[in-house]
């Protein structure tokens, strides 16, 4: 018997994804390729550039900007397609986007992951050398910022330091680069199902949620919904590491994009190592009906997409 969650099987992901994924990849296309000193001698070498626009174009499910689309979407009570994407979202996707890619960069470098496959292609410190790569992570992590402060008035400056702050958060020691932290030193150290929860929440989920509330911020949102968006940005924050490890001993490295079989190689903790291969599978549907159970009382009527979106998350594998 499936027991899978199906969420909206009405709406059309694929087509509703279709138009914004070539919307942002036409903005990343874009964004990626400017000379803030237009030109001018003294520039920004050609090789970050490319070092930038390898790590950031050309890969990736583009799972974190099509959440900020479809949660300023459902903030805003209107279904928007890829011709009339508030600007405010485009680059609130596009931002989330490029601090994603900045932390695959980093975390594949010899000193962190040690990893040679990303994307279906060599990694960039394998591609561009160590320092190449550091500098490209961190050019892209700037960026980001930048893309959320634009010179004109397209962004409120409320707005900008709302999303900024998001971000920030969600990248720093009590997000995304503390959640690596602790997952460093946790190879081979048997954590508490409690413990490697919070370490995913920080590493994988942070990000995720932030995508979610990113796109909230994007419009007037109430309370009871800011607070629905935030439990489901959580829920499948961790719904996604788990589906990750899941995947990453039942999936080879041509299916995956990047090498499969490196946690259990390298002695970290997952949730198949700690739960085994059917609990994991289990909890990551139960996460699933936590994430659809949050969209039914924000109270919103415009989540066709953030379901959808979670459902295809999950029973990618299971």
């Amino acid at each position: 018997m499936d027991a899978r969650v199906t969420g909206n099987a009405a709406f059309d992901l694929s087509a509703w994804s279709a138009g914004h994924l070539a919307r942002v990849e036409r903005a990343l296309e874009r964004w990626v390729n400017a000379d803030p000193t237009g030109g001018a001698e003294g520039g920004s070498p050609a090789e970050l550039i490319a070092a930038m626009r390898y790590a950031v174009l050309g890969g990736g499910k583009r799972l974190r900007p099509l959440l900020v689309l479809a949660a300023a979407q459902a903030a805003s009570g209107e279904r928007f397609d890829a011709s009339n994407t508030p600007e405010i979202a485009l680059r609130a996707a596009c931002a989330v986007e490029l601090i994603h890619a900045y932390s695959l960069v980093h975390d594949d470098l010899p000193c962190m992951d040690n990893d040679v496959l990303r994307r279906g292609k060599a990694t960039v410190h394998v591609k561009f050398g160590e320092a190449g790569a550091l500098l490209a992570g961190d050019a892209l992590q700037a960026m980001a910022f930048e893309l959320l402060t634009p010179d004109d008035e397209s962004i409120p400056a409320r707005q900008q330091a709302a999303l900024c702050r998001l971000l920030a958060r969600a990248a720093g020691s009590g997000g995304m680069a503390g959640g690596q932290a602790i997952d460093l030193s946790s190879v081979g150290v048997a954590l508490t199902e409690r413990q490697l929860r919070q370490m995913h929440r920080l590493k994988t989920g942070a990000l995720l949620q932030a995508s979610v509330m990113m796109g909230a911020a994007c419009a007037e949102v109430s309370s009871q919904a800011e607070d629905a968006l935030m439990a489901y940005g959580a829920a499948i924050g961790l719904a996604f590491q788990v589906v990750d490890d899941i995947l990453d001993v039942t999936a080879d490295s041509a299916t995956l994009g990047k090498t499969a079989g490196k946690d259990a190689e390298h002695d970290k903790p997952t949730f198949v190592s700690l739960l085994g291969l059917a609990r994991a599978s289990e909890y990551a549907q139960q996460l699933l009906v936590e994430a659809l159970a949050a969209l039914g009382r924000s109270g919103l009527s415009e989540t066709q997409a953030l379901q959808a979106l979670a459902t295809r998350l999950v029973n990618r594998a299971c």
